[in-house]
């Protein structure tokens, strides 16, 4: 599906004169307008668009509000509310930023559930699977960054607590931890660090982001069956087939996107932070934003000791294992069978899977009592194993459904059902 000769023609002078020299143009057009993709894609693989859109829609909304931010501690409360009463349009524009935020995470999980669901990672598409592992990770150190700039009480104390996880790792914990504080405790350096990379991260995204497009164009997308394609037949030009059913599917997405934005603006974020932050007053109950909370719901599980690992470090270990985990899953699914629709027990316990990372967000929400706990850890146990003992062992014993021999005939089957 790539490497291919390109059928772009320039039709004017000027045309001419800039393909000869830098062909932008022939690349738009031979990525986005003539590329093939296959013929059977669904709605599923729409949250790729929706993503583009939200990192154009963060990064120009969070360039205008820099403009207007102040990183001081003791200026920066008063300069967002500034912002919101007396910008022009401000409000809309933090309304937009912050809960672009969660609709970004929102369009992220289902892109990498859609990924685990189709097989999206396995061979050739290992680097593209990892570029993407990579940009969820920039992701979730840009959204902490923001979290802290309002200076609210949970965004201090939330970077309190996250920054202190690091002073678990022996021999350098300490050292990262006032690394990224910039001193011995959350302040002015630490609200000016974290201003300057979360400006900075959103565009190291963006780079990243064209490294993962260009690595799905070197290997061709994946489709629902999972099967490759295996001749022209297969494909269509992805203008105006995919477009089409991309830009109904970004539609939908920000009209469930506006009506938070114009009618449930605060819904998603803690009511804490609209109070100054007070470094003589801890909050009764600090909670991450909601899209961190299954990995706030895992560190608080291990409440064990494990040898010479006590379980501070213990649940830290954990908490970024969960993540480094998925850097590996292209190696740890042993199944020669990408898709879940020809692969029943995995489709199962794919479902319980989600459902685990459902329980495990709630859990992260509420006070760790006894019960609240034993949950997460069960919850834990089943994310990792998984990973680590159900797919690998599912690849092996697993007997899976016929697959059709091409896209064509695939199509050709649901069309006889329908």
């Amino acid at each position: 599906m790539s490497g291919g000769h390109s059928s772009y023609e320039p039709t004017t002078g000027l045309g001419k004169w800039v393909d000869s020299r830098l062909p932008l143009p022939r690349m738009v057009y031979d990525s986005f307008i003539a590329y093939p993709v296959p013929r059977n894609l669904n709605y599923a693989y729409t949250f790729g668009a929706m993503l583009a859109v939200m990192l154009v829609v963060q990064i120009l909304t969070g360039v205008v509000l820099a403009m207007h931010y102040v990183a001081n501690v003791d200026l920066a409360f008063g300069s967002v509310e500034g912002i919101m009463r007396d910008v022009n349009h401000g409000w809309l524009l933090r309304y937009l930023h912050a809960n672009g935020a969660s609709f970004f995470f929102i369009a992220v999980y289902l892109h990498i559930a859609r990924g685990l669901y189709y097989g999206s990672y396995k061979a050739p598409r290992e680097v593209l699977w990892i570029l993407g592992v990579l940009i969820y990770l920039l992701m979730m150190a840009t959204g902490f960054m923001g979290y802290v700039l309002p200076w609210g009480q949970m965004s201090f104390w939330g970077a309190t607590v996250i920054t202190g996880f690091f002073s678990a790792f022996p021999l350098v914990g300490e050292w990262i931890q006032q690394f990224l504080l910039g001193g011995f405790a959350v302040g002015q350096p630490t609200l000016n660090r974290f201003f300057s990379l979360h400006y900075l991260l959103p565009f190291v995204i963006a780079g990243v982001v064209i490294l993962h497009v260009w690595a799905l164009h070197v290997t061709g997308q994946t489709n629902p069956t999972g099967v490759e394609v295996k001749s022209k037949t297969d494909t269509v030009p992805f203008t105006p087939y995919a477009t089409l059913k991309d830009a109904l599917g970004v539609v939908i997405f920000l009209l469930a996107y506006s009506w938070f934005v114009f009618y449930m603006p605060n819904y998603l974020g803690h009511p804490d932070n609209y109070t100054m932050a007070n470094a003589l007053k801890t909050p009764a109950h600090i909670v991450p934003e909601w899209y961190y909370l299954p990995f706030y719901a895992m560190l608080r599980a291990i409440t064990f000791n494990v040898g010479p690992i006590d379980s501070k470090l213990g649940g830290v270990l954990v908490m970024f294992g969960s993540i480094i985990v998925l850097f590996f899953l292209p190696w740890l699914d042993t199944s020669k069978v990408r898709s879940a629709v020809y692969r029943p027990w995995y489709k199962l316990f794919f479902w319980l899977f989600v459902a685990d990372c459902i329980l495990l967000g709630w859990l992260g929400s509420r006070q760790p009592t006894d019960t609240y706990t034993l949950m997460a850890q069960f919850g834990t146990l089943y994310y990792f194993g998984f990973f680590l003992v159900i797919m690998p062992v599912l690849g092996l014993i697993e007997t899976p459904r016929r697959l059709p021999n091409s896209i064509t005939e695939a199509v050709l089957e649901k069309s006889a059902k329908a």
